[in-house]
């Protein structure tokens, strides 16, 4: 009996210390998510990326997908040395398919694995960039399913869409001899998520509002182009892609 009232003692002991110790650790987290989307939220990338890149080898999903996108920030900015964006460009990619790994149910996993592979693409050749196009959104389609709310992942179809609208007769004839089925899409599927966008998180991104004003433009309808073109270029510019469509 007293054999058994120590080992209880103890069994309860340690599962104090590893309650206490979960606890901490929930707590070491939140922190350092709390900082990281603020620092992403000042554009300040490269302090991101740093405070990021100290849980790449981190089994959550959280940690390694905010690094995946500061990977990827990090290789857009202007002047970035172009070897050193290649090894970002990758980098990124990698970040997000082990967040995608730790949890397949994390809508920003998929949508940043989305993100980086269409990066990657680029450096990959036009056979492999459409190749991958069907995995791309593929994954933006999940990151939607699993949040509908999230006006990125809208945007990001609307690209989708938009590109392969308006894709050059050249790629278009390359991807109908390589695919029996290539991809396709219309403007009008392109507006609707841009739209859709819009009405999920109104003014959320200049360039939503630029591709509105570019799928209007495409559409013939100048007046509604006009419209959403002026909204873009009188966009408060907080970062450098909002530099760029304001030019």
């Amino acid at each position: 009996t007293r054999r058994a009232a120590v080992l209880l003692g103890l069994s309860f002991e340690i599962y104090h210390r590893m309650k206490s110790s979960a606890i901490v650790l929930a707590l070491e987290k939140e922190e350092v998510l709390e900082q990281a989307d603020y620092l992403f939220s000042c554009a300040e990338t490269e302090k991101l990326y740093q405070l990021l890149l100290q849980y790449k080898d981190s089994h959550d999903a959280e940690f390694l997908w905010r690094l995946a996108r500061a990977s990827r920030d990090l290789s857009q900015i202007p002047n970035m040395e172009a070897q050193r964006k290649k090894e970002l460009v990758y980098e990124s990619l990698e970040y997000a398919k082990k967040a995608l790994e730790k949890d397949e149910n994390c809508f920003a996993a998929h949508k940043w694995y989305a993100v980086c592979l269409s990066d990657v693409g680029e450096y990959e050749g036009v056979k492999v960039k459409i190749g991958n196009s069907y995995i791309i959104r593929e994954h933006i389609e999940r990151a939607i399913q699993l949040n509908p709310k999230d006006a990125t992942s809208l945007y990001i179809l609307g690209v989708w869409c938009f590109s392969f609208a308006d894709l050059p007769w050249y790629q278009r004839k390359v991807a109908a001899v390589i695919f029996s089925t290539p991809p396709t899409s219309t403007y009008e599927e392109a507006l609707e998520f841009f739209l859709k966008a819009e009405e999920v998180d109104p003014n959320f991104y200049s360039k939503n509002l630029l591709m509105l004003g570019r799928t209007y433009m495409a559409l013939k309808d100048k007046e509604k182009a006009l419209l959403w073109l002026t909204k873009s270029k009188e966009y408060p510019a907080h970062t450098q892609e909002d530099k760029e469509v304001c030019l």
